[in-house]
């Protein structure tokens, strides 16, 4: 028999839920200085209007051509550059067919997530020419960060690495999701979830792999460390295609994917996937009542790699190097005092966020993290950060202030006698690729795909340095919703927050369990207390709450997942 409570506006309806501290982050300030934050929505806009400009002309533009090799599916593609002036790449480099799925998938993401219809732009369903990456031409059947890995290998791209042939489905499905009723994409999807619960069942809980052959279901070893993390890749697209297909199979191989996570002893995270891990977790528990540990992944995530025989600091940085805070950049945190990257720090707000409306113990930790990495990310761009802390200021404005330096360092890479004593210094690892590579090739195209992640996120409130953080935005494949934002304050005395709507609404607190403000109707605020989370969910004014089964809901609608029934 189920147990209900009906709560009026004037109750409680669950308890507090208590702040869980995550070591790393508490190293991290308050307040990073110095302090600006950019308006990350409209970096994104901009970024999708310069790169997909076919008319753009000047050094090394435009920055987008066109593929005609009709690799895997008989239709037109395009690439992207990798980098600016990238020499393996463009139409006339191997007929035009190396490009990067990670880029072009990421940028696309980028656009659905700030509104930007990629379906119908200038004439081309860009959405639907990426499913190129469907790799059926050599049998694996999943997206593939090249149309063809031996043309890739041949313009000197990668070779088999895990992650990236796990990571252009993670996208994928997100892309999938931001612009939908695309042919083909439904039964691509369908498809990569049959490879990975068949690759998550083949391996039997056991990923010491440097990465899976899809096509004959084998794990292979090369040179590459293993990437036990790529089971966190696999849990995220097995969970999405359950929440799209529902098949138990999907939901199945999610919980044998985590659990193979979880059986490592020590943190395994290699480049991007780990935090996936968490953010999959974090839902099997809140809405199929699983119990998984979700604090070791965010420890193996911010702590970063400890395994000798693993990309040993692969991690998240919380550091001073020179007169800036640059905590929160996710990159190799002993390589030369650290090295943070740039598409590597925007993709791991896209669980993260998300992850606290199903386990809000992790709020504050959370909101103190995104404004360090938000605040030092900026660092990334040519106009935000000094020239002699940069190593192409003088080529700054083909990058139209959108495409990024890969990645900063806390000491020069190339040891050039004008960096000495300076830092941190914005570079790139793109004149370390191939010989030849120009130095142009330090901005980051395909870093700066991912944008429109911060872009969906982040907003500034009327308060500095309080941020109002959507987490609804990279919340793919979920049930219905009310808007939902996360805010820390990161000040030590309270502070009055400006909210506005245009419908009447109350604002429920999933971390005090209380509604914190009653029918606000154009301009109203709320107070936030120093140091503290507030986790805010926006529901019809004078909506009666319902317990029900560790679950708070508003209409039918769940907006608080509790981990206690007892109150």
């Amino acid at each position: 028999m189920l147990s209900l409570l009906w709560v009026s506006c004037t109750q409680q309806v669950q308890e507090p839920v208590t702040q869980l501290e995550i070591s790393k982050i508490e190293t991290m300030p308050n307040q990073p200085q110095p302090y600006k934050m950019l308006d990350w929505k409209e970096k994104a806009v901009n970024f999708d209007k310069v790169i997909f400009n076919f008319k753009d002309t000047g050094e090394y533009r435009p920055f987008i051509w066109l593929d005609n090799g009709h690799r895997n599916l008989d239709q037109q593609t395009f690439g992207l550059y990798t980098v600016i002036g990238d020499i393996r790449q463009g139409p006339q480099h191997n007929k035009g067919e190396f490009h990067e799925a990670i880029n072009s998938l990421g940028a696309l993401m980028s656009a659905g997530l700030v509104g930007i219809d990629k379906r119908h732009q200038d004439g081309y369903n860009y959405v639907k020419m990426i499913q190129n990456y469907f790799n059926t031409d050599n049998g694996w059947n999943i997206m593939m960060n090249n149309t063809c890995p031996e043309v890739a290998l041949l313009g000197g791209g990668y070779g088999r690495d895990w992650w990236y042939d796990v990571f252009p489905n993670v996208l994928f499905y997100a892309v999938s999701e931001l612009q939908p009723k695309v042919d083909g994409a439904d039964q691509i999807q369908r498809t990569i979830a049959e490879q990975f619960y068949r690759a998550d069942s083949t391996l039997n809980g056991n990923y010491d792999y440097s990465y899976f052959d899809y096509s004959s279901m084998e794990g292979k070893r090369n040179q590459i460390p293993y990437q036990q993390d790529a089971a966190a890749g696999h849990a995220y697209v097995l969970y999405a295609a359950y929440q799209k297909f529902g098949d138990p199979r999907y939901l199945k191989g999610a919980k044998s994917a985590i659990e193979a996570l979880l059986s490592q002893k020590e943190s395994r995270f290699y480049e991007v996937l780990m935090p996936f891990g968490a953010y999959v977790a974090a839902r099997l528990n809140a809405e199929h009542g699983t119990n998984y540990n979700v604090t070791k992944i965010i420890n193996w995530t911010f702590d970063g790699c400890t395994a000798k025989d693993g990309r040993t600091g692969w991690g998240i940085t919380s550091d001073h190097w020179g007169d800036y805070d640059v905590s929160g950049l996710q990159g190799n945190v002993l390589q030369e005092g650290g090295y943070g990257f740039l598409m590597n720090t925007f993709d791991m707000a896209w669980p993260l966020i998300p992850m606290v409306r199903y386990d809000p113990e992790y709020a504050k930790a959370m909101g103190k993290w995104i404004l360090n990495a938000a605040n030092s990310t900026r660092l990334f761009y040519p106009y935000e950060i000094p020239d002699n802390h940069q190593y192409l200021p003088g080529k700054k404005a083909i990058t139209h202030n959108v495409i990024a330096y890969e990645g900063l360092k806390k000491t020069d890479a190339y040891n050039n006698e004008k960096f000495k004593g300076v830092s941190p210094i914005a570079l790139g690892d793109g004149p370390n690729w191939v010989v030849n590579q120009p130095k142009l090739s330090m901005f980051s195209i395909y870093g700066s795909a991912h944008v429109g992640i911060f872009g969906s996120i982040i907003r500034k409130t009327n308060v500095e340095e309080i941020l109002q953080l959507n987490c609804l935005a990279t919340d793919f494949y979920r049930g219905k919703a009310y808007p939902t934002y996360l805010y820390y304050n990161p000040y030590s005395e309270e502070k009055r927050i400006e909210y506005s709507s245009e419908k009447p609404i109350d604002l429920f607190d999933i971390v005090s369990g209380e509604i914190i403000a009653h029918k606000i109707k154009g301009k109203g605020s709320f107070l936030i207390e120093g140091d503290k989370a507030m986790l805010l969910v926006e529901i019809p004014s004078g909506t009666e709450l319902i317990r029900k089964n560790g679950k708070v809901l508003a209409n039918g609608i769940v907006i608080s997942f509790i981990k206690t029934t007892n109150f």
